[in-house]
């Protein structure tokens, strides 16, 4: 479904990534550890093209991503991508309900419609008592699975999460590992988790180490 060929990467005169070739099927769960500094952020940042390489493809779906302009780019990337980060990156003014529509009301989606499919995924993740509270009213476990629920409205081919579990203590941590589990259970969701979390890189399906550059 996502496939990766030759991806070079460098910041000035640091070569980051170093001819990376990565391959991920539908409904699969894929973990990428590393030292800091080994290049994982910047590898998921380009499979998700929120960055671009300095040569090298990518392609979902078989489309080639970084073939399209950025106005296209955008509009694939909010239809066919999900996001979850390590510091939820909720908006503080809206509620649990609106911050997990934001992708579909940004795409355009039948608001009556995004709506409901909202309070679907706020249900599956145990949220249905909270959908009307703002980010500031929820625990952090909380807000992870709002963050989890967000990235999931638009339907997304596939999921990126950059170390979401390193802000919840480990009770929390667990729980969104296990959930990550049965959503791909569920839904035939697809992750790619890169993380620190060696208990969470253990339980994927395959974890992945880039050092120095490369994928061993």
């Amino acid at each position: 479904m996502l496939q990766a060929k030759n991806i070079f990467k460098s910041y000035k005169d640091l070569a980051v990534l170093k001819g990376i070739d990565l391959r991920i099927s539908e409904g699969e769960i894929v973990s990428i550890v590393g030292a800091s500094g080994a290049g994982k952020s910047t590898l998921l940042h380009i499979l998700g093209t929120l960055d671009r390489p300095d040569k090298g493809s990518v392609s979902l779906k078989d489309q080639n991503v970084f073939g399209l302009s950025s106005k296209q780019l955008a509009r694939f990337r909010n239809r066919n991508i999900g996001f979850i980060f390590q510091f939820h990156n909720l908006l503080p003014e809206f509620d649990a309900l609106e911050n997990t529509c934001m992708p579909g009301f940004i795409s355009h989606k039948n608001t009556l419609q995004v709506k409901e499919k909202g309070r679907e995924l706020l249900s599956l993740l145990g949220l249905q008592d909270r959908m009307d509270h703002k980010p500031s009213e929820l625990s952090g476990g909380e807000q992870q699975r709002i963050a989890v629920a967000r990235a999931l409205i638009n339907d997304p081919s596939i999921v990126f999460a950059d170390e979401p579990s390193g802000n919840l203590d480990s009770g929390n941590a667990m729980e969104l590992h296990e959930l990550f589990f049965k959503l791909r259970d569920q839904l035939n969701q697809t992750f790619v988790i890169v993380t620190h979390n060696q208990q969470l890189a253990g339980m994927a399906d395959r974890k992945l180490e880039i050092k120095d550059g490369i994928l061993v």
